[in-house]
């Protein structure tokens, strides 16, 4: 996707080692001025990642990653520092802290866990989804604004509906201009997408953003494409939770929650 020179094709641009400033690409459902955070959560795990690939070969990988969305997420530039919470060669905990402006506005934790072979005890994921290839797009954008759902490939697997969609996501952007991205932050910088595409209610007349993803995975995800099984439950009392069984082509490689808090649109 290319909409002007001016616009890199790429969600961030690297300022210097530590500061990313975001293009238009990254821009927010909820409010066009603001940042998505899909991109935002795959940005995190980039750094991560580029943090372990200068360590030597064999060393823990990640399973888990818990993101805190600590305030409104400016369409600016961030920074993003990681320190190690717990060392270890087999067990390691990471936190990056994300900023703008000095004002820290996410907080994400991942465990790292050591690799070994287990293929002969593997079992219990479920079954693969249709083939990405097999599937025709959905213009989701006629659904939600920004930048960032414009950037999309999305495909359904069946038609959706309120609350249950299964589907493919994939895009043609580069996370950061002039940089490989490993597979987990090409594939995390998708996640967040999920809570987007089984909408209960129309975003027009109800707000029900997420102020939280954790991501659980049992392998290390393959591939362009990033599957969400997603349902979408609203509580009585304000809350929701988004939960998604994630996949790649080979099949499911974890899950992922979100909980939303849910309102009337002001003026709906």
């Amino acid at each position: 996707m290319n909409t002007g020179s001016a616009v890199p094709d790429s969600y961030y641009v690297r300022i210097d080692e530590h500061r990313f400033k975001p293009t238009a690409h990254a821009s927010g459902a909820w409010d066009e001025n603001e940042l998505h955070f899909s991109p935002l959560g795959g940005l995190i795990a980039h750094v991560v990642e580029r943090r372990l690939a200068a360590r030597p070969q064999g060393g823990p990988a990640l399973s888990r990653i818990s993101y805190d969305i600590l305030g409104r997420l400016a369409l600016d530039e961030c920074e993003i520092r990681v320190e190690t919470i717990r060392p270890g060669r087999t067990i390691e905990l990471l936190e990056a802290v994300v900023t703008v402006a000095d004002r820290p506005v996410v907080r994400a934790r991942a465990w790292l866990l050591a690799e070994q072979d287990t293929a002969a005890v593997a079992g219990g994921a479920g079954d693969r989804l249709t083939a990405p290839e097999r599937l025709a797009p959905w213009p989701m954008a006629e659904l939600w604004p920004g930048g960032y759902i414009a950037s999309l490939d999305v495909r359904p697997v069946a038609p959706p509906r309120p609350g249950r969609t299964t589907a493919w996501v994939s895009t043609p952007l580069a996370l950061v201009a002039g940089e490989p991205s490993g597979p987990y932050a090409s594939y995390l910088a998708l996640v967040d997408t999920a809570n987007g595409i089984a909408v209960r209610e129309s975003p027009t007349r109800w707000m029900f953003p997420n102020v939280d993803l954790t991501v659980h995975l049992h392998r290390r995800p393959e591939g362009a494409w990033t599957g969400l099984d997603t349902t979408v439950v609203f509580g009585p009392s304000g809350q929701g939770l988004t939960s998604t069984v994630l996949h790649d082509v080979r099949g499911p490689v974890g899950r992922a929650e979100q909980i939303l808090t849910v309102r009337p649109m002001p003026g709906a």
